[in-house]
């Protein structure tokens, strides 16, 4: 079987409309948050192939326009200027606001196209020199007093709303969005789950499972620990849960990448994995729960775990955590009672 093309292959193939939803999905990782993304384009979209709003006015308030191009060629001053004109004409017309950011996106963007761009100033005395002599059907319907308020609300305007992006800005910013390992499922991720420290404070999400490990601590060191208060008191206890919670919140991460930059069924399989090796083990015989605790964990960090985007950010002090994972669902117990 030939290999799957990379993204940076694939893209540039997309029709026009899947080209649109490709961009659609990658917006909203950007630093600007958005009311409502919106998809227009077609016929009479006046120019906006991508709507994201700032507020919930939409049109009539901030937002920014994403004029999708798929060309296999790069995209030009003229292409460009030629989009700004039916921008123009729309918003004179009364169809919408001028957008406060207009961002040109394309697999590839003239060079010459964006130096023009860097120079607001200069690209709006060039789009407006040509606008005068513009043989563009759209401006040449105008009447004479159309033309006026076209050209004036566009001598009004700071070009510097105009922007271009490319497909490598584009695909790492998709990158950092949950639609990614769906689009791209062959493709790796760069970019991992960010460690999460734990919290000085206990989080409700770690409710059940510290409960148990105080079970573990009461269980092992009967004299000097009956709450969790007193762990504090037994450095090797202390330190045994301090070790825990790392474990736990080097998981959560995993988790809450998978959440946002993959899909949750990716952690799913990693706990699932990570059960069906350990409950074996679980289920021997121990002299206590420590001695349980200490040989599940222990297992769980040569787990085999079946392959998917998620599998390369699984370390071992994540598999162990996935452990507690699996304690706070009681799926797996530590202290199974006497002579358990």
């Amino acid at each position: 079987m030939a290999p799957i093309p990379p993204p940076k292959k694939l893209v540039p193939f997309y029709d026009p409309e899947e080209f649109e939803e490709f961009v659609k999905e990658w917006i909203p990782a950007l630093k600007n948050k958005y009311v409502l993304v919106e998809r227009h384009g077609g016929s009479g979209d006046h120019g906006i192939d991508v709507a994201g709003y700032l507020s919930p006015q939409r049109l009539e308030g901030d937002w920014h326009n994403y004029q999708c191009k798929r060309y296999s060629s790069a995209v030009t001053w003229s292409t460009a200027a030629q989009e700004m004109r039916k921008m123009f004409v729309a918003a004179a017309a009364g169809h919408f606001t001028i957008p406060t950011r207009y961002v040109f996106v394309a697999p590839i963007i003239a060079r010459s196209l964006q130096r023009q761009l860097a120079k607001p100033g200069d690209s709006r005395g060039r789009f407006l020199a040509e606008f005068a002599k513009t043989g563009d059907r759209l401006v040449a319907d105008l009447s004479d007093e159309e033309r006026k308020v076209v050209y004036e609300l566009a001598g009004a305007t700071d070009f510097s709303i105009f922007e271009s992006v490319d497909l490598d800005e584009m695909l790492e910013l998709h990158q950092t969005t949950r639609h990614w390992t769906s689009r791209f499922p062959h493709a790796p991720l760069s970019r991992g789950p960010e460690n999460i420290i734990p919290p000085t404070q206990h989080s409700e999400v770690e409710t059940r499972y510290i409960q148990q490990l105080v079970d573990v601590y009461r269980e092992r060191f009967p004299e000097a620990i009956a709450a969790l208060e007193h762990v504090s008191d037994v450095a090797s206890a202390a330190a045994h849960l301090k070790r825990q919670r790392e474990a736990f919140y080097a998981a959560e991460s995993l988790r809450v990448f998978a959440r946002d930059a993959t899909t949750p069924g990716h952690f799913e399989r990693v706990m699932q994995d990570v059960y069906d090796m350990v409950i074996e083990v679980a289920e021997c015989h121990y002299p206590d729960g420590w001695d349980r605790h200490a040989a599940v964990t222990s297992a769980a960090g040569v787990v085999q775990l079946t392959p998917t985007i998620l599998t390369p950010f699984v370390e071992p002090n994540a598999r162990k955590g996935v452990c507690h994972h699996l304690a706070n669902q009681d799926r797996l117990i530590w202290c199974q009672g006497e002579g358990g």
